[in-house]
């Protein structure tokens, strides 16, 4: 009994943080613009966890991204500014987004 509560709190752990990323994403409004698999204004996660594979720079970088906005990585619409967004909270969605496999 005690191996399959070790197991059940082992997954929840290992579960929550994709889950408490997606959800952060709903709640910064990020998916207004993106969704996972499929572009739709902006680049689907995917393909953006697919452009920055192997990049160390690229965490910084898209956090800032997600907090001051930009334009042309990924054509040119784009990006606003997304002050809401902490810097904690960036990091988080971030990681999360590069994870998308």
């Amino acid at each position: 009994m005690k191996s399959l509560l070790a197991l059940v709190a082992l997954s929840a752990a290992c579960i929550s943080p994709a889950f408490a990323s997606a959800e952060l994403a709903q709640k910064k409004n990020c998916l207004a613009c993106h969704q996972v698999a499929v572009k739709v204004v902006g680049p689907a996660y995917k393909d953006v966890a697919k452009k920055y594979a192997g990049d160390k720079a690229a965490a910084a970088k898209l956090a800032e991204k997600v907090q001051k906005g930009g334009v042309g990585a990924w054509g040119q619409i784009p990006m606003p500014a997304n002050p809401q967004v902490s810097a904690d909270e960036a990091k988080t969605l971030v990681a999360w987004i590069l994870s998308q496999k």
